[in-house]
């Protein structure tokens, strides 16, 4: 196998928006979880998660064209800016051997909430056309290869909570056997909504706890579920 490595690094996080902040917080010992503000959570048992702070995706990303876009791929997009710059790969890769493996474990199901409101409040007709395109999980994988003229390989992996780690190791599998030269890779999750927060405290799988600093505890005794939490990591391997 050919050698691998990492060359540029992007991330989306609820302890910092790059990856610059996000180390200084971990560093200091800083996490992000706080009461959820993407709802009203009244008549919800689980009131905490770890969102991400002062995110302004269509900014960021320099289009308006982006408020379509789900806030997964949002992330995805700005995270793969990210690894981009820090790569300095842009330009110098054939683009046929080029990929992207940005993968999402549950995808758009933040559009998906609302267009169903939409649909039960007002009919039918009122459903946004963009609803596919904003809630299939592909599309953070098929956005970023317009995005950076990617025209390679190209997996969105859809494995739930070790979806961005599978994607990194096919990544890598690929450039090791020769596939292509460069990936961009990862995985970006914005699940902080309604429907996706009552499903996980049904099934038991969040924590009700109310103390921020002793709500995600996992390898602890007094531990009660985990914490919901959304961004993206991406990293460009070479």
């Amino acid at each position: 196998m050919r050698r691998v490595v990492i060359t540029g690094m992007g991330a989306v996080s609820p302890i910092g928006n790059d990856v610059q902040a996000m180390w200084k917080s971990m560093t200091a010992g800083e996490h992000g979880i706080g009461r959820i503000t993407h709802f009203d959570t009244e008549a919800f048992k689980v009131k905490l998660a770890a969102e991400v702070k002062d995110f302004d995706g269509p900014a960021l990303l320099g289009g308006s064209e982006y408020r379509k876009y789900d806030r997964f791929i949002q992330f995805a997009l700005v995270a793969s800016d990210e690894a981009m710059r820090d790569s300095g790969l842009a330009g110098t890769v054939d683009a046929e051997r080029f990929g992207i493996y940005i993968g999402s474990g549950i995808g758009g199901l933040g559009t998906m909430f609302q267009e169903t409101e939409k649909l039960l409040e007002r009919g039918p007709r009122r459903v946004s056309p963009f609803l596919v395109p904003m809630m299939i999980s592909n599309m953070a994988s098929g956005l970023a290869a317009i995005r950076f003229g990617a025209k390679g390989v190209n997996l969105p992996v859809v494995t739930a909570c070790a979806t961005a780690t599978h994607a990194i190791g096919e990544a890598y599998r690929a450039i090791g056997h020769g596939y292509a030269d460069a990936i961009i890779a990862g995985g970006a999750e914005a699940a902080i909504n309604p429907i996706s927060i009552a499903g996980f405290t049904s099934s038991m799988a969040l924590t009700v706890s109310e103390d921020v600093n002793r709500a995600s505890i996992p390898f602890d005794l007094e531990r009660s579920g985990f914490v919901m939490g959304e961004g993206a990591g991406i990293l460009v391997l070479d």
